[in-house]
């Protein structure tokens, strides 16, 4: 499903990096085989060095391992350099 537009009632997995966002999988909660492909995806992510996150509420984020079916949107990221 990459670079194709998206349903706003689908969840979306989208990577965000130097180029900017990236939409990598879309799923409904409904629909099991694009929730295997999306959690495939996330975790093929994952094993690369990305770390994944859900909002929580205004300002808050919580880092995810699996994902999680009911959330609208989630976003893989890298690690901030530095230190």
């Amino acid at each position: 499903m990459r670079g194709q537009a998206y349903d706003e009632g689908m969840a979306r997995l989208v990577r965000m990096d130097q180029t900017g966002h990236t939409t990598l999988a879309e799923w409904t909660p409904t629909d099991q085989d694009s929730i295997d492909a999306a959690a495939a995806e996330l975790r093929a992510e994952l094993e690369k060095g990305y770390y994944a996150v859900v909002s929580t509420g205004e300002g808050h984020a919580e880092q995810v391992t699996t994902l999680p079916v009911d959330a609208s949107l989630v976003i893989l990221r890298r690690p901030i350099a530095g230190g």
